[in-house]
């Protein structure tokens, strides 16, 4: 459950991309910007975890603000509907339809990293801690990216997005039991397939 001050935030954060879109709406294209200063990294990062593939994410995320650009003034901007929900949606299908493309080939795997590139070891951390970690960000990469769709997407819009039940819900166009049973089912199969990961008993 959100706290108060997480509610607050969450209201607040919600009334201004409203004003944003209003402006938007009217005609003024600064707007546009600061929706993209807004949601371009979580769009992009949200992608990345759905595809496993950073050139692929990027582009997807261009069509996704394309998207959102031509089709804004169909968005309801009177309070009853989030504009995060109805952008995560457009980034979900879009992401959908390049899974759908690229089924019949082989799905390239990545470790799932907030920044593109490798990361450099630090002083404190010795190489074989270092590759431990890879090692087990790839198997967590690996593993989510066998989840069916809708367990993949409920995982990473909670997990890695912070996103409520009730959010998902509105994103998927789904009940919030169903996010909540596929959720479970979701972190079942990850729990199973990582548990090689985890320290012996003996």
């Amino acid at each position: 459950m959100f706290s108060a001050e997480q509610k607050n935030s969450s209201i607040e954060s919600s009334d201004a991309d409203l004003e944003i879109v209003v402006r938007l709406q009217s005609g003024d294209d600064r707007a546009f910007d600061e929706l993209m200063d807004r949601y371009k990294r979580p769009v992009v990062n949200f992608v990345y975890r759905m595809l496993n593939d950073a050139g692929d994410a990027d582009d997807v995320a261009q069509e996704v603000f394309v998207r959102v650009y031509r089709s804004i003034k169909r968005f309801r901007a009177d309070g009853r509907y989030r504009f995060s929900t109805w952008l995560f949606q457009i980034a979900r299908n879009q992401a959908i339809d390049v899974l759908r493309k690229r089924k019949r080939r082989p799905l390239e795997m990545r470790a799932f990293h907030e920044e593109d590139g490798d990361e450099p070891v630090s002083p404190g951390r010795s190489a074989d801690r270092e590759a431990h970690v890879k090692e087990v960000g790839e198997a967590v990469a690996r593993a989510v990216s066998v989840l069916p769709e809708k367990q993949k997407t409920v995982l990473i819009l909670s997990e890695y997005h912070d996103h409520s039940h009730a959010e998902i819900a509105s994103i998927m166009e789904c009940s919030v039991k169903s996010v909540e049973s596929r959720l479970a089912r979701a972190r079942e199969a990850l729990r199973r397939r990582l548990a090689y990961l985890e320290p012996s008993s003996e």
